[in-house]
């Protein structure tokens, strides 16, 4: 069985998308581990403000099939993937890491870039799997967290979350 992790965001009816959309994966994959929600601004367009969070399970899924249960799950809650990549969004599921697999085939990247650039993905990601190394920069994911210069305001944890 393989360790993953995926991000979940949405910034359109977004308490109700990420609620269904982690009933959908407890379905499909079993026990979570769930970060803290985050309200976060809209990166690269202007929006309404975002949850973001990340979900770890235990998978035998090879990392193609996961990210195609992931694309059916973002589908069944609305998203079109012809849509601008700068938008607001339904459901965002993104498969950040599966084990420590170093992968680039078919349009999927392990493990996935915006884990270094965006505190709205690594965040969450140091908070349930802190210790877990970056397979291809050899650090905790925790120490890559404390590094990363972080506007308080970027990342404000959700009440009752």
């Amino acid at each position: 069985m393989a360790r993953v992790f995926v991000s979940v965001g949405s910034n359109v009816n977004k308490e109700a998308n990420i609620r269904t959309a982690l009933a959908a994966l407890r379905r499909r994959f079993g026990e979570l581990t769930l970060s803290t929600v985050y309200e976060t601004q809209a990166v690269g367009f202007d929006g309404e403000d975002f949850h973001n969070l990340v979900a770890g399970f235990e998978t035998g899924l090879s990392p193609a099939r996961v990210a195609a249960v992931l694309r059916r799950i973002e589908a069944a809650h609305g998203r079109r993937r012809d849509a601008r990549r700068y938008g607001p969004r339904t459901l965002d599921l993104d498969l950040l890491m599966y084990d420590d697999l170093v992968l680039e085939q078919d349009g999927l990247r392990l493990p996935r870039d915006e884990i270094i650039r965006y505190a709205f993905v690594l965040g969450p990601l140091a908070e349930v799997a802190g210790d877990r190394i970056h397979p291809e920069l050899g650090r905790p994911l925790r120490e890559l967290w404390r590094e990363m210069r972080v506007e308080p305001h970027l990342l404000r944890p959700v009440e009752d979350s």
